[in-house]
């Protein structure tokens, strides 16, 4: 153990720490890193935060003065939780404030912003809707479906890709041909000859399948 000199003599310099801390704080905190890290942060946070009123937790990780009062390398994560849990900090996103007057209205300017630039940051491009399969494309298009039927629209579904079943079921309803004869021969012509381009000469590509298919 290393012996205290003892505080120095003359003018130096002081860290307020409130009242409430002593009747409400110090007898609920039953964790040493914890009870720690609330005096170092009112420690911080009159100091050199004192502008800011929050100190970053990437801040709190790069002090070595804290750090090394810690005996276990997930103490500061379980003092920082512990301290936000009991509400003597509070946090947005990995800055912590000072559960005070000024770390308050701190905090609420911070959540103000975060709650302005997160449908920015969290819009996420809508799921892709899954495509029907080639019973439930024949049902709906075409009619009931037999037994044999269902054992060669099954082979089909495995020999031709899904894009260019539910196309040729397409190019079906359009021409107003409404058979699986129909739609099997758009898929033999494309597995055989290619699919086609979409942009030849700016007509839609199922266009240039129309010639063959009512022939």
């Amino acid at each position: 153990m290393k012996l205290f000199s003892g505080f120095a003599s003359g003018k130096i310099s002081v860290t307020p720490v409130p009242n409430q801390f002593f009747s409400e704080l110090l007898p609920a905190i039953d964790d040493l890193a914890e009870l720690k890290l609330t005096l170092h942060f009112l420690w911080q946070i009159a100091n050199a935060h004192a502008r800011e009123q929050f100190i970053r937790a990437d801040e709190l990780a790069a002090d070595q003065t804290l750090m090394q009062s810690f005996t276990a390398p997930d103490s500061l994560a379980r003092a920082l939780e512990r301290a936000v849990a009991r509400g003597t900090l509070l946090q947005s996103n990995d800055a912590y404030f000072l559960n005070n007057a000024a770390g308050r209205k701190a905090f609420e300017r911070a959540q103000s912003a975060a709650e302005k630039s997160a449908p920015a940051l969290k819009r996420e491009r809508a799921p892709t809707p899954a495509r029907p399969n080639i019973f439930s494309l024949y049902e709906q298009n075409i009619g009931m479906l037999t037994p044999m039927l269902a054992e060669e629209l099954k082979d089909a579904e495995k020999e031709y890709r899904a894009e260019w079943i539910a196309d040729a079921f397409k190019i079906a309803v359009e021409n107003n041909k409404r058979s699986w004869a129909y739609v099997r021969k758009i898929l033999q012509r494309w597995q055989t000859e290619g699919r086609g381009d979409a942009s030849k000469k700016g007509k839609p590509w199922y266009d240039e399948y129309r010639k063959f298919v009512n022939r």
